[in-house]
């Protein structure tokens, strides 16, 4: 099912889909994560002219995350909780094929971390694959609707969540787990693409037999992990609610057969209730698709005093040379460069100059702190101590950037990341674990940056050159996923509702249009009969709307980022809506 460049940009119709991945006719899939169209009727010259030609009310309400899914002369669209998926005619202004609305326990909705969102779906083999809140895969008939089968993946009276959209990787469909902020131990899950059936599970922390390491043959950094390295970081059974969950998206390298991901935070908040360097928390992870076996572990933020999960996109790349290359947007604020074959760090460097929380990432291969950041001790919530604030930490635990996906273009060879710019101040406290609540044992307060008016920006970064060539400022964060296309664009969604579209090479804006509501979705392009659109889901919420969601329009109402968000209910209101553009 893998198709190469060359081959997708033959096939009539093509579109990104909600794992970062291109679909078309046949779902080949970008699992490079490039969010990159080759389509360029839509240009620079004329994108001007670009406007609605149809809309669809999604008739849920919350945080509408990921992108639409177009296969065929189909468009899938997907819901919050309680995760409806519509199938649309694209001949036909959308008229309604089917509808599936899945029949779950409501009592999933105050485990959901930031928001009852969903990140998307996923097609192969006939099938459209649906990742529930409650846990629930399921494999839908893409014709009709009708269920195939299922799988329970987790556990939600433990705290487990399903937010993720689906990787379909050859005849496996991966599949990771929330509930890290309520101790639930996270794993990636293959299950058999016909069947349902379960392949391989692999654990973030634990034995190796769980996390699927061999202490020989898995290395960080060139060097085998050893024996129990997990077990090695944690103090006595803290491991077993660990967290860690990959509820990140998943790249893949059909050469390498190697599919790469992130991990998320430690449980708890409060690091002094866990001593060690909690592995492999806060990790990107490269394992053999077949066996789940892990080749290269890289621990990106040890002993995590501040929630940066390491969940974000891994996006693979040539780089100068030909040396194959994953670059990753973390949410602690440094854009790492690896070799996506040995796990190598080639860079480390901060893509927001106001990150404070580490000077830099020790790069001197000859140090025993090779590869880890140097922190600095005013802002370390572990050495300030327990029911102490540290303040004026940045970023702030939303990331310097979030799960929402950067794009990449070769045209450019640009990196095109979408930011926050927030800082907070974090207070650690002793918390007591109990099964199905909540476990973070910290309080956070979140606001702008020092001297900063604006929250948020649309960045082009060089990564030869480990600069930020341009920097389009916003009033709040752009929470968005970006797409960049062969018609020398960047277009992306802001928290007012703005579709927007820059020039790839200056950042300059060029078009804009307000939808419904804030855009958190993934903007998309594809063709039909001959004609590019551009479509994307609006729908006000996830962590950087929920002030919006769970009706916090005061400043003075609640801590992080319902108080700083406030005024968004100036300018938008919730609704769900898929808007679909042309040119004129």
């Amino acid at each position: 099912m893998q198709k190469t460049w060359a081959v997708a940009l033959r096939i009539a119709l093509v579109c990104l889909g909600a794992n970062g991945a291109v679909q078309a006719e046949e779902a080949a899939p970008d699992l490079a994560n490039l969010r990159y169209s080759p389509l360029k009727e839509i240009t620079t010259e004329n994108v001007s002219r670009l406007t609605p030609v149809w809309t669809f009310s999604t008739g849920v309400l919350r945080g509408h995350e990921g992108a639409p899914l177009v296969v065929g002369g189909v468009i899938y669209v997907h819901t919050p909780f309680p995760n409806i998926v519509y199938a649309l005619d694209l001949d036909h202004d959308g008229k309604i094929l089917w509808k599936y609305e899945p029949r779950q326990d409501a009592g999933v909705v105050p485990l959901m971390c930031c928001d009852t969102i969903s990140r998307g779906l996923a097609y192969g083999d006939g099938k459209i694959f649906l990742y529930q809140a409650d846990t629930t895969l399921v494999a839908l008939d893409a014709k009709t609707g009708a269920p195939v089968w299922s799988v329970k993946n987790g556990d939600p009276a433990k705290g487990a969540t399903g937010t993720s959209a689906p990787a379909l990787i050859k005849d496996k469909v991966l599949v990771g787990v929330s509930g890290g902020e309520f101790g639930f131990r996270g794993y990636l899950t293959a299950y058999d693409v016909k069947t349902g059936a379960k392949l391989w599970r692999a654990y973030s922390v634990g034995p190796d037999a769980d996390t699927l390491i061999d202490p020989e043959k898995t290395t960080e950094l060139g060097k085998p992990v050893g024996k129990e390295s997990s077990l090695a970081s944690w103090q006595g059974d803290q491991w077993k609610i660990g967290g860690g969950a990959p509820w990140g998206r998943i790249s893949y390298d059909a050469a390498e057969n190697l599919i790469y991901y992130g991990t998320g935070n430690p449980s708890t908040w409060n690091p002094t209730q866990r001593p060690g360097d909690n592995k492999w928390s806060m990790a990107i992870f490269a394992r053999d698709v077949d066996t789940g076996v892990a080749r290269w572990v890289y621990q990106m933020t040890p002993h995590d005093e501040w929630d940066y999960d390491g969940v974000n996109e891994m996006i693979l790349t040539d780089a100068s040379g030909g040396r194959k290359v994953l670059t990753h947007f973390d949410r602690n604020g440094f854009a790492y460069v690896l070799d996506r074959a040995d796990g190598d760090l080639i860079s480390a460097d901060k893509y927001d100059p106001a990150v404070n929380w580490a000077s830099r990432i020790d790069m001197d291969k000859s140090s025993k702190s090779y590869g880890r950041p140097i922190v600095d001790g005013a802002y370390s919530t572990q050495q300030n101590g327990e029911e102490t604030v540290t303040h004026g930490v940045c970023p702030s635990t939303v990331g310097a950037k979030n799960a929402n996906p950067a794009a990449y273009s070769a045209l450019t060879g640009l990196f095109y990341a979408p930011m926050i710019r927030l800082c907070m101040d974090y207070e650690p406290f002793q918390i007591t674990y109990a099964a199905g609540q909540p476990y973070t044992g910290a309080d956070t307060a979140v606001y702008p940056e020092k001297g900063e008016t604006n929250m948020g920006a649309l960045i082009g970064w060089d990564a030869a050159s480990k600069r930020v060539v341009w920097s389009d400022p916003e009033p709040f964060a752009v929470a968005s996923g970006v797409l960049a296309t062969a018609g020398g664009l960047v277009f992306y969604g802001t928290l007012e509702g703005y579709l927007k579209a820059v020039d790839a090479r200056s950042g300059k804006e060029l078009y804009r249009f307000k939808t419904p509501s804030g855009i958190i979705g993934d903007v998309t392009s594809f063709e039909r009969n001959g004609r590019q659109y551009i479509a994307v889901l609006s729908g006000a919420g996830g962590w950087s709307g929920v002030g919006l969601t769970a009706g916090l329009t005061h400043s003075d109402e609640g801590a992080n980022s319902p108080g700083v968000y406030a005024a968004l209910a100036n300018y938008t209101a919730l609704g769900g809506q898929l808007t679909v553009f042309a040119l004129k």
